[in-house]
């Protein structure tokens, strides 16, 4: 039976990894050993552009809603609970953009707001991730049709075709790149 979320746990991987370089520059921002206001507007453009329109529409618009088709309620559900932490997320993302932005400008209180939103980011994706890998998706294997998964997994691949070119590349270079510039200022991720 073909498996319809290990695309999903394999995505997770590079955002738990720029999940871990958004803690650790916001950590050195708030202790005032980093001002790299561009590192947190390209960890806006990841989440924004991979995180959320690759991976969570991929959810959003194929496993979430073959779960509710499954039977799965779409209110008070762990549907429900998943979407809702998506758009949380939003919120943080949308709070550390306009830190950014403001710290670019010399905004004395910036950092202080940039990180209160990538620590607030940072730890609902941490434990939304955990509950998907380990709640979620497994029960998504046990309950969804064998006879639906090839149109899913045809549904995942339209979703992928329609994102703009070389974007999973461009997001592994970029985690690739500031977990390499972490190494060097000997901070490591």
């Amino acid at each position: 039976m073909r498996d319809v979320t290990a695309v999903m746990v394999d995505e997770h991987r590079l955002i738990l990894r720029m999940i871990t370089l958004v803690e650790h520059n916001a950590a050195r921002l708030e202790a005032g050993e980093y001002r790299d206001w561009q590192f947190f507007l390209d960890a806006v453009a990841f989440i924004r552009n991979y995180a959320d329109r690759f991976h969570h529409a991929k959810e959003e618009h194929v496993l979430f809603k073959e779960l509710v088709r499954n039977g799965m309620p779409a209110e008070n559900s762990p549907v429900a609970a998943m979407l809702l932490a998506h758009d949380q997320g939003r919120a943080f993302v949308k709070g550390m953009e306009i830190g950014a932005l403001r710290g670019r400008s010399g905004a004395e209180d910036a950092a202080a707001q940039v990180v209160a939103n990538s620590r607030g980011y940072a730890a609902l994706l941490r434990e939304h991730i955990h509950t998907e890998d380990h709640i979620l998706y497994p029960l998504a294997e046990r309950v969804l049709p064998a006879d639906w998964r090839d149109g899913m997994a045809a549904a995942y691949a339209s979703a992928e075709e329609d994102a703009p070119p070389g974007l999973q590349e461009r997001y592994h270079t970029l985690v690739e790149g500031y977990e390499a510039e972490l190494r060097e200022a000997g901070t490591g991720a």
